[in-house]
């Protein structure tokens, strides 16, 4: 594994990401489908055998329990110095006041409950999993800031948001000398690449990394349009992301089968190297809930595209509402 530098840190991540939002308690949530705790095990393993070293859930994921699973299995079997572990917070955790959102407040409890949960006495990357269009910046940047100085949290990052947000929040944080952020999770593959037209050029411009979710399209690469599969039934979110059936998409699966017959390998490792061989993407983030996920992921590292084969994969794109900042 040939680890790569996240953004114009010093640290080093895989370059690809194990998300973790597959493992959790099922009744908790509204992530239905997900993997408790004997079943996700084996995959966290099999994750650090193949070299990944990053690994990214959410206080909110199954109302914690990923990160108490994830937690539990990386304490077990490594080095808590040897890897990287990435969590959010914006989202309520219960349904009460300021249990949710970028408030002072808000940022410090769900830092310290993350911590719990984690069994850790620190978070590798602490992201905002959303804008909060209710919170002062200056309030949610400073906290950020107090979070790292405090030592809980070494790096910040953040998820989906517009990008003249995000540049308002990065500038903002640069006048006052606060902790700036280095990295943005956004939502990017071959049949959503609404990003490239201003976040991704802005992080390539200002050295910030771009770990892209959801790069197979949460499985809509991998397999043919007209199918489905047990999280697609059951994943509420998922289903507000791709409600589209243009003949665009549909053709740019039929454009990974194709190419993926012609080399021989499975359509994800063709649809998954597209976005780590994009300009600006530092690092993919992958879910797992069968073995060959994983080898997938890491050998899609190896597959390299050509720039015919590149051209052909995005020759039909046609753009799209945005989706996944709710």
């Amino acid at each position: 594994m040939q680890y790569v530098k996240l953004g114009k840190t010093g640290l080093d991540i895989s370059p690809v990401i194990l998300g973790c939002m597959t493992y959790g308690v099922a009744e908790r949530g509204n992530h239905a489908w997900t993997l408790d705790e004997e079943q996700s095990r084996p995959f966290i393993r099999k994750a650090l055998d193949l070299g990944i070293n990053t690994f990214d859930t959410a206080n909110m994921y199954s109302d914690g329990t990923s990160e108490e699973i994830v937690g539990r299995a990386l304490k077990d079997f490594a080095r808590r110095d040897e890897l990287v572990i990435a969590t959010k917070t914006f989202y309520p955790w219960r349904k009460a006041p300021n249990t949710g959102g970028l408030s002072r407040k808000a940022i410090f409890q769900s830092v310290d409950d993350s911590l719990g949960r984690l069994g850790t006495d620190y978070i590798d990357l602490l992201q905002i999993h959303r804008f909060d269009p209710h919170t002062p910046i200056e309030e949610t940047l400073e906290a950020l800031h107090d979070v790292v100085k405090a030592g809980k949290a070494r790096y910040i990052g953040a998820s989906s948001m517009h990008a003249w947000q995000f540049v308002k929040m990065v500038y903002t944080s640069r006048l006052h000398g606060w902790t700036e952020f280095v990295s943005m999770q956004d939502h990017y593959n071959l049949i959503q690449r609404e990003e490239e037209r201003e976040m991704i050029p802005f992080c390539q411009d200002q050295g910030i990394g771009v770990i892209p979710w959801s790069p197979l399209a949460r499985g809509r690469l991998t397999r043919d349009w007209d199918e489905s599969s047990e999280r697609q039934e059951k994943d509420v979110f998922g289903g507000t992301l791709y409600k589209a059936t243009e003949d665009s998409d549909r053709a740019i699966v039929a454009a990974v089968k194709k190419l993926a017959d012609e080399r021989g390998v499975p359509r994800a490792q063709v649809a998954l190297a597209w976005v780590a061989q994009r300009p600006g993407i530092t690092a993919p983030i992958v879910g797992a809930s069968k073995a060959h996920h994983l080898d997938d992921a890491v050998a899609a590292l190896s597959l390299k595209l050509t720039a015919d084969e590149m051209k052909v994969l995005e020759e039909a794109y046609a753009p799209h509402p945005i989706a996944g900042f709710a």
